[in-house]
């Protein structure tokens, strides 16, 4: 029996996890033994050789219920069925499936959030078919970054606020502002005077700083009040550059003020706080490699 498909697997898996809190490698270990199929194929390795195929794919199918708000993520590495989940199994359709789940506004979002169309299976194919090799590669890989962006956010949302603080020092570090890790430890985060949140050198003599705001909201979107609050505290310490920085995102009015005020902020959202983390390994690891190699013609000349 071939390896399923990780839709194949998307109901199975949703049924386990509606006996209560599960364990991702427990689902993998009991759904292998419930469709029978033989050890060569349950340790089958993928290229990079650090999971199975088998278990690889129940992984995926895991977080595709996730985006349609089938199962909830309890803590590293556990799931239950949302209630939302537990209606489906009431009623269950003979397979889910991504046409399935598109019925979902969230799993709809997620999927024109990561570039792809929402289309009908067939549709689907014919369109994968329609991508050089290259593309192929590129459109899976612009939506596994979603799907990280995603997992990244919420980690930090979950995490006690402070770790933001150091989140941002550390993607600062990174991206060569702050001189060093310990003098940027003592600047941001310790000033808590004036509505700034921090301060880090822009650079290793410190002959200029960036006044940093930090918020870590859910749902809330910054305003444009908070940027004139922001930018009042960026007078009142002489600054002329200050960097703000969300979780969630900026209203049209506070893009616009920012944009109108005589001293530059920079303002950065969710999204782009968890491109920049990706960007610069923060948070994250690189897992596997691919290349993409063409024809040296200059060798054959």
């Amino acid at each position: 029996m071939p390896i399923p498909d990780f839709q194949t697997l998307m109901l199975p898996v949703l049924r386990e996890s509606a006996r209560g809190e599960v364990k991702i490698s427990d689902v993998v270990t009991t759904l292998g033994q419930k469709l029978g199929l033989p050890e060569a194929e349950l340790s089958e390795l993928l290229p990079s050789g650090k999971q199975t195929t088998f278990a690889n794919r129940v992984n995926w199918a895991k977080s595709y219920l996730g985006k349609a708000g089938l199962v909830t993520l309890t803590k590293r590495g556990h799931f239950v069925a949302s209630e939302r989940g537990q209606s489906v199994l009431a009623k269950p359709p003979a397979a889910i499936s991504i046409k399935f789940l598109e019925s979902f506004p969230e799993f709809k979002a997620f999927r024109e959030a990561s570039g792809q169309t929402v289309s009908t299976p067939q549709a689907e194919a014919t369109n994968l078919k329609s991508l050089a090799p290259d593309e192929l590669i590129r459109s899976a890989s612009g939506e596994l970054q979603q799907s990280l962006s995603a997992e990244i956010l919420a980690k930090i949302l979950a995490a006690p606020p402070d770790f933001f603080e150091r989140l941002v020092v550390q993607l600062l570090i990174a991206m060569g502002y702050g001189g060093s890790a310990i003098e940027a430890g003592k600047a941001l985060g310790k000033s808590g005077d004036g509505g700034v949140d921090g301060v880090i050198d822009q650079d290793a003599l410190g002959l200029d700083r960036i006044y940093v705001q930090a918020k870590r909201y859910t749902e809330s979107k910054v305003s444009s009040g908070e940027i004139r609050d922001f930018f009042g505290s960026l007078d009142r310490f002489k600054a002329n550059k200050g960097l703000f920085v969300t979780t969630s995102t900026f209203s049209a009015s506070a893009k616009e003020t920012a944009e109108l005020l005589s001293k530059r902020i920079v303002l950065i959202d969710g999204p782009q706080l968890t491109r920049l983390m990706i960007r610069f390994d923060i948070g994250c690891r690189v897992e596997e490699t691919i290349y993409i190699k063409k024809l040296d013609e200059d060798f054959f000349e």
